[in-house]
C-alpha cells in the first residue's frame, strides 16, 4: 500500500484564499479521481488557513484569548475543510474524517480525509503522525509557496530559494516553538518529529496542479524538499 499512497498536507490557504476557491476545488478533485483509477491511494489532512485566522482574529478583538483557544478555533476550520473536502469526493472517500492521527483507520475507499488533532501543533505535525501510522516514508505539503527560502524574501530582496534542505538546517529557520496562527512553510513542531522520523517533506505551491501531477509520478517537480 505504501507505494501507492500519498499523503498530502492540503494548506487552508488553497481552499479558502479569500473566498472558497470553488475553481481550484474542481480541478484538485478531478486530479484525484483520475489517480484513484489508476491504483493511487490518498490521505490528505486540510488546514484551517484564512478561516481559521479570521475567527481567531474576530475572537481576540472581543475577549482575550489564551493559546488553546485560539488552537482550537484553528483546529475547527480544519475540520469545516475537511467536511467540504469529503463531500466533494464522497464518491471515493472513508465516510469518516481523522481527528486523531495516532490511531490508525482501516480504509478500504481510495481517499481518507484528516483534520486537525489537539491544541500545541497544526495539522502539518498531524500529517507526520499520519505518515507514521501508514509506514509511508514521503509527504507533500501543497501550499501559497513555490520553494522555502533561507528568510523570508518579503522582507529580504537577496532572499535565496532551497532546492534541498536538511531536517537540521531547515528547523534553524523555522526554530522549536509553536504558535497558533503562525504561518511557516513547515511547523516547527512538525518538523522535529519529521526528523526524528527520517521523513521527507516536499514543499510546492498547491495551486500548480501540473507540477503536482510530477511529484506523483515521480518526476522532477519545483519545490523544496527537506530530508
Amino acid at each position: 500500500m505504501q507505494k501507492d499512497l500519498v499523503i498530502v498536507s492540503l494548506g487552508g490557504s488553497l481552499i479558502v484564499p479569500e473566498e472558497i476557491d470553488v475553481e481550484f476545488l474542481k480541478k484538485f478533485r478531478e486530479l484525484i479521481l483520475r489517480y484513484v483509477k489508476l491504483g493511487k491511494k490518498f490521505i490528505i489532512i486540510t488546514g484551517g488557513g484564512r478561516t481559521a485566522r479570521r475567527y481567531q482574529k474576530a475572537a481576540s478583538e472581543i475577549s482575550h484569548l489564551n493559546e488553546e483557544d485560539l488552537d482550537w478555533i484553528g483546529i475547527h476550520s480544519t475540520r469545516l475543510n475537511a467536511h467540504l473536502l469529503r463531500t466533494i469526493l464522497r464518491d471515493v472517500a472513508h465516510p469518516v474524517i481523522v481527528k486523531n492521527p495516532t490511531k490508525k483507520e482501516a480504509f478500504k475507499e481510495s481517499v481518507l480525509v484528516a483534520a486537525g488533532w489537539k491544541p500545541g501543533c497544526s495539522t502539518d505535525f498531524d500529517a507526520v503522525l499520519l505518515a507514521k501510522a501508514y509506514k509511508a516514508k514521503k509527504l507533500v505539503n501543497l501550499t501559497n509557496i513555490e520553494y522555502v527560502y533561507n528568510k523570508d524574501p518579503k522582507k529580504f530582496p537577496d532572499a535565496k530559494k532551497l532546492e534541498k534542505i536538511s531536517w537540521k538546517d531547515f528547523r534553524k529557520i523555522v526554530g522549536d516553538e509553536w504558535d497558533p496562527g503562525l504561518n511557516m512553510p513547515f511547523d516547527p513542531v512538525a518538523s522535529k518529529e519529521a526528523q526524528k522520523l527520517g521523513l521527507e517533506v516536499a514543499i510546492m505551491k498547491g495551486s500548480d496542479l501540473e507540477n503536482f501531477e510530477n511529484y506523483i509520478q515521480g518526476k522532477g517537480f519545483k519545490g523544496t524538499t527537506i530530508s
